[in-house]
């Protein structure tokens, strides 16, 4: 709570006091730069450049223009427009697809930067009370679908849709957080709900997925782990929709559609190789580390992967490389049974 003692003590220069006024908003700061970034640590940085800007600007900080937590989102969200508008912003990598191994993926515009937001981070965000204009429910608004299509928007209508659409800030508000007009405000809005519905339209007749930790996803995550683990290409094919897709971030190409997955599954269960799965969250959704089984015993991670559901299906996996593992709490071994 912002008392006039604690505001004073932090204009003051009190760092305690600053650190107990901020504190509370910084796990659903961490969110929105994710949402707005892709990156975990890119949303990382901006959220200490946030703090750090915070800091030093309290002095001027005051309560009739908007409240603590408005004036933290305005810092917040300027500092990722400045990441997403930065040249450097890392380019999809030169990729020889001719040396991969059949079957031969599909190029896809996919965010090469995207990386998996840990579950536990999410712990108390979701329930955080939203304003009156939100239209999306928290948990979608974190799931990988929906960030990733972010990821394609212009710098200022994905700040303008999250604002309004998945926080429900008023366009009076946003329009003060980012300096511009409510018509501005307005029109990037429209814009920005015109492309993500051009997105979603090849999902549009898929079934939703079952709700979070429900007898229905436990099941299919168990059948899908029995699966993988016993190296069963049928079981694992009989769960995935028709147009299933890889995405395989940092690498801009995946494998799309039932027949084309399965075979790429067929091909790391060649010559007898084996996995181990582990259980994680990510974004919401069922998340697993992979770890292969070698001859003397010893499990070795090889990938992190994120399950996207659609009923009592698999729509999506997107495989991340196994270095993100430790945000997860997953180490990058596992001793022989």
């Amino acid at each position: 709570m912002v008392t006039a003692d604690l505001l004073s003590r932090a204009r003051a220069g009190d760092g305690e006091a600053f650190r107990e006024l901020a504190e509370p908003h910084r796990r659903e700061l961490q969110v929105h730069c994710y949402r707005m970034l892709g990156s975990v640590q890119d949303a990382e940085d901006a959220l200490q450049e946030t703090m750090l800007a915070a800091w030093r600007g309290i002095g001027g900080f005051t309560e009739e223009r908007a409240s603590l937590r408005t004036w933290l989102y305005k810092i917040a969200t300027n500092r990722c427009l400045n990441a997403r508008r930065a040249a450097s912003r890392r380019p999809a990598g030169q990729w020889d697809m001719s040396q991969l191994e059949p079957p031969v993926p599909t190029p896809r515009d996919e965010p090469v930067w995207l990386q998996p937001f840990p579950g536990a981070l999410l712990e108390g965000v979701v329930d955080v009370p939203l304003g009156p204009e939100a239209r999306y429910e928290q948990t979608e608004a974190i799931s990988l679908a929906f960030v990733t299509a972010l990821q394609a928007l212009p710098p200022r209508q994905i700040a303008v849709l999250i604002l309004r659409d998945v926080l429900g800030f008023h366009a009076s508000e946003v329009a003060g957080m980012l300096d511009t007009t409510v018509g501005s405000v307005t029109s990037a809005l429209k814009r920005a709900r015109a492309s993500l519905r051009h997105r979603e339209r090849p999902a549009a007749g898929r079934r939703p997925p079952p709700a979070v930790g429900s007898p229905a996803e436990d099941a299919i995550v168990a059948t899908f782990v029995r699966a993988w683990e016993s190296a069963d290409l049928d079981a694992l094919v009989a769960l995935l929709t028709d147009d299933v897709f890889i995405a395989m971030p940092p690498m801009p190409f995946g494998y799309e559609g039932r027949d084309v997955v399965g075979r790429f599954c067929a091909s790391l269960f060649t010559t007898g190789r084996r996995f181990d799965l582990v259980a994680a969250r990510a974004n919401g959704q069922p998340a697993f580390g992979a770890y292969l089984c070698a001859p003397d015993g010893i499990r070795h991670a090889t990938a992190f992967y994120v399950l996207t559901l659609a009923g009592d299906q698999i729509c999506a996996m997107t495989r991340f490389e196994a270095s993100v593992l430790p945000w997860f709490g997953l180490p990058r071994s596992l001793p022989g049974r």
